[in-house]
């Protein structure tokens, strides 16, 4: 029987993710996009290709720095956006209630966008992760990994590594209540991230 730890991680919350933000992005104003609004989501969807046949062939390697570059483009593509929201207020030339949508779909990206950059980066990525055992991550304290060793198979967590749900959960609570709540920042890099996204909820 093959052993759990070398069972890959299911990835498809992370490429639903990343459409999310693609398909996000499409419903803004054209006044808040950077460059047409379909051409995020056309370079999410053209990169997904190669990534995806990267992580199925093993050259994971390959894989975790297409990663990276789709991250870099949403990541710009947000903070683009972010910065024309700004910068458009003084003048009020948008409705109250348009903004008011425009801007909590901004939110959610920057949720999205950050639970990624945790997924993609914490531990060497979720190959890395997988194949370390021992929870995997380097960056996050997750409670699952405070759990006592001996009492791990009554929690069902013997094997547990985090998934991108678990990043996800860290990135809302981060954005929503201005901390990680009940997940401890290890990592510097992390913290620095931590910080960002406190930073970009707050604007």
């Amino acid at each position: 029987m093959q052993n759990t730890l070398d069972k890959p991680e299911p990835r498809w919350q992370a490429i639903l993710a990343l459409i999310a933000v693609g398909g996000i992005y499409t419903a803004l104003p054209s006044e808040l996009s950077v460059g047409p609004r379909w051409l995020l989501l056309t370079v999410v969807l053209i990169l997904l290709v190669p990534t995806v046949v990267a992580h199925r062939t093993g050259r994971h390697s390959l894989n975790r720095l297409l990663g990276i570059i789709i991250n870099s483009i949403i990541t710009a593509s947000l903070v683009g956006s972010l910065a024309l929201l700004i910068s458009g207020l003084p003048s009020h030339k948008e409705a109250p209630r348009p903004l008011l949508v425009s801007a909590a779909s901004l939110w959610l990206t920057n949720v999205l966008t950050f639970a990624l950059w945790y997924w993609r980066l914490d531990g060497g990525g979720p190959f890395a992760r997988r194949r370390r055992g021992s929870h995997g991550s380097r960056a996050f304290l997750f409670p699952q990994m405070q759990i006592e060793r001996s009492e791990r198979s009554a929690f069902g967590v013997e094997t547990w590594s985090p998934s991108f749900v678990d990043y996800l959960f860290v990135a809302f609570n981060t954005s929503a209540a201005f901390s990680p709540t009940d997940t401890p920042v290890l990592a510097s890099w992390a913290k620095l991230l931590n910080m960002v996204l406190t930073r970009m909820a707050v604007s």
